[in-house]
C-alpha cells in the first residue's frame, strides 16, 4: 500500500515536472487547439495542474485511510479499498481516454499513463485484501 501512496504522489508531481521540463501538456493543447495563444495554453495547463493536484491529494488521503484501516483491522477496509479502487481506475481511465472538443485526448498519453500507475498497485493491494481471512474485529 505504501507503493499505491507512493505512485499517487510521483503521479501528482510529474505534470508540476513536466511543465518546467518537457512542457508535453503544453505541446498537446498547442497540437489540438492550434489558434490559442500561449497565455490560452498557459491558463488550460494551469487548470490541468490545479485538476491533478486535486486528485493526488485525494488519492493520497485515500490510501493513508485504506493504509490505517487495514493496520487497525477493520471489517469494511476490503470493501472499501476495492470501492476506492474502482473510483481510481475510473479517474484514470477518465484522464487516458477521454476526448475533448479538439477530438484528441485531454491529456498527452504519457501523462494519462502515468496516472493509471497507482491502480496497478491497487489493484495489487485489492487481489492480496481479499485473499486473506477476514479481520475479527472492528
Amino acid at each position: 500500500m505504501c507503493t499505491g501512496l507512493g505512485l499517487t504522489v510521483l503521479a501528482a508531481i510529474v505534470p508540476y515536472t513536466d511543465r518546467s521540463t518537457t512542457h508535453l501538456m503544453a505541446h498537446h493543447i498547442r497540437d489540438a487547439y492550434p489558434t490559442y495563444t500561449p497565455t490560452r495554453i498557459d491558463s488550460a495547463v494551469t487548470t490541468y495542474l490545479v485538476l491533478s493536484s486535486v486528485i493526488g491529494a485525494l488519492g493520497v488521503l485515500t490510501w493513508l485511510g485504506t493504509i490505517w484501516a487495514v493496520r487497525a483491522g477493520k471489517r469494511w477496509a476490503r470493501p472499501a479499498a476495492t470501492v476506492a479502487f474502482v473510483l481510481g481506475v475510473s479517474v484514470g481511465l477518465a484522464g487516458l481516454l477521454t476526448k475533448d472538443t479538439s477530438s484528441e485526448t485531454g491529456l498527452p498519453p504519457v501523462l494519462g499513463w502515468v496516472g493509471m500507475a497507482p491502480c496497478l498497485a491497487g489493484l495489487l493491494v485489492v487481489v492480496l485484501l481479499w485473499r486473506r481471512p477476514p479481520p475479527r474485529r472492528g
